[in-house]
């Protein structure tokens, strides 16, 4: 089943402490998959770019189509086209079948690649300066469609491509093969001109357009780029916390910080940093999914966090609609396992893993929760949610979202007793800049009212109750949360707000709230 849990039962991240390791590679989802286009093996795709100068005549010598505007268009690839040396090719009659004709490449399988955002596409290069993609066999008349293409799949909002500075022949970008080509036949061009890899003209377009949409997704002006510190500065808060056996204690308040202001990635910043999440209609953009979230969902989410000190994790169950584009969340699945603890990891991974598929459900993302601090992703959670949106691409369809939630229990900065349950998802830097972390994205949800309380919500209830009964970290219930509310009072209130229609089951709720308040 396409983004199910692996069998392996590696264990999950349940901790802030775990994630250095376990969050990356620990509560591991889906294996990648391979992707795959939205066309069938041997479909043609659209052209693009230098497709049109060859598709106006695909017999045209090498060279012509450069040089129309010399009169009556003579020439082949020869220096300066017309016959004249100080005639100028553009860089778009520049094509692959350009040069296989003049042995700067050759055909051959599996000579091409894209490497983008930890995805690998390879290529087999046609004599007749085609690609075809040995994932499907899907045919693409030039590297710019490849590419925009490929990248599309991993990054739904990606709209080009920059096929000649992606692709790769035999390791090496193909716009140095261009740049030889042009240094070889374009006398008048100097060699060091040549050298700066030039793109086609269509390709200048596409690579100004992605400066622009990184300037206006990073929400950077003049003043930021002046003052946008190039690793970790005085501003940026420290996390300190005192770390007791299972639990873990927030001793000073983690500021966010807005993403314009990170700069390039750098080892040295502190990973628990928390970073605001931008809009997608700040950036002029839609979102490129919907999605509809179960009130069971958010009522289960919730009880765990609040039950411990300590950040705790689970999974989300769903289904992915690729017509309507709907993202469906239906249930939470709760991990009871602690740091160090693999085996009981492993099996938790394998019961979740056998409750989706008996529930007919798809792994759709995963929850985790700041106890003490905003619900806002830290740098480490945007690696993260990077990570697991690649891992749960589908198989058949090329795209599939994978949605994060965070929960903030007791954030003293939240209005009123209810927590705050954030969702976010996040866009791939600027392909012109892939060192940076990815844009957290805030995520616009439908709220679903249930009817009622499922029996399997109560057992599960129960069972982590049971899980962290007599834990160092277990919130102490009936001790004061405020002047006017205890604990018990303050976890209440905000499931009150996630309740579903019919609360007939109240009563079985008391029974909980009580084991609660003599847990300690």
């Amino acid at each position: 089943m396409a983004g199910a849990l692996p069998p392996t039962g590696a264990e999950p991240r349940h901790t802030r402490e775990e994630s250095a390791g376990a969050a990356r590679g620990g509560a591991a989802m889906a294996a990648p998959e391979p992707l795959s286009p939205r066309g069938g093996a041997g479909e043609e795709a659209p052209d693009e770019d230098e497709d049109e100068v060859e598709a106006e005549d695909p017999e045209r010598p090498a060279g012509v189509s450069g040089a129309r505007s010399c009169g009556g268009g003579g020439g082949g690839a020869g220096a300066g086209g017309c016959g004249a040396p100080g005639a100028a090719l553009t860089r778009r009659a520049v094509t692959l079948r350009v040069l296989l004709k003049d042995a700067q490449l050759e055909p051959g399988a599996g000579v091409l690649s894209i490497y983008y955002l930890g995805k690998k596409f390879v290529g087999d290069l046609q004599p007749d300066g085609r690609i075809v993609w040995q994932e499907t066999g899907q045919v693409f008349n030039s590297p710019s469609a490849w590419a925009t293409h490929c990248k599309k799949l991993v990054n739904p909002a990606k709209k080009s491509g920059c096929g000649w500075a992606s692709v790769k022949y035999k390791g090496q970008k193909l716009d140095k093969y261009k740049a030889a080509w042009l240094r070889r036949h374009q006398l008048h061009v100097p060699a060091a001109a040549a050298d700066e890899s030039p793109a086609s003209e269509g390709e200048e377009e596409e690579l100004l357009m992605e400066e622009e949409e990184e300037e206006v997704l990073a929400g950077v002006s003049a003043e930021d780029k002046n003052r946008r510190p190039p690793a970790k500065g005085a501003s940026e808060p420290a996390h300190t916390e005192t770390t007791l056996p299972g639990k873990r204690v927030e001793t000073k308040m983690r500021v966010p910080v807005r993403y314009c202001m990170l700069g390039s990635r750098d080892s040295a910043r502190n990973p628990h940093t928390l970073v605001e999440v931008t809009s997608f209609a700040a950036i002029n953009k839609f979102q490129p999914f919907n999605v509809a979230i179960s009130s069971n969902v958010l009522f289960l989410l919730d009880f765990h966090s609040h039950l411990t000190c300590s950040e705790v994790v689970g999974y989300l169950g769903g289904r992915w609609d690729i017509n309507s584009q709907m993202l469906t969340v239906l249930r939470a699945f709760p991990c009871r396992s602690r740091l160090g603890d693999a085996d009981t990891a492993a099996t938790m991974e394998e019961e979740i893993y056998q409750s989706l598929l008996l529930r007919g459900l798809s792994l759709v993302g995963w929850y985790h929760s700041h106890p003490h601090s905003p619900a806002l992703p830290s740098l480490q959670d945007i690696d993260v949610q990077m990570d697991y949106q690649l891992r749960l691409q589908g198989s058949s369809n090329g795209f599939q979202p994978c949605l994060a939630l965070l929960c903030s229990p007791y954030y003293t900065g939240n209005p009123g007793l209810e927590s705050k349950i954030s969702p976010f998802w996040v866009m791939p830097p600027p392909e012109q800049r892939p060192s940076d972390y990815g844009i957290p994205m805030d995520v616009e949800i439908a709220y679903v009212q249930d009817s009622f309380l499922t029996n399997d919500i109560l057992h599960e209830m129960m069972l982590l109750v049971e899980f962290y009964k007599g834990a160092p970290d277990l919130v102490r219930f009936q001790e004061s949360w405020s002047q006017e509310h205890t604990y018990l009072d303050k976890l209440k209130v905000s499931l009150a707000s996630r309740m579903p229609k019919d609360q007939g089951l109240c009563h079985i709720l008391e029974q909980v709230y009580s084991v609660l308040k003599q847990g300690n």
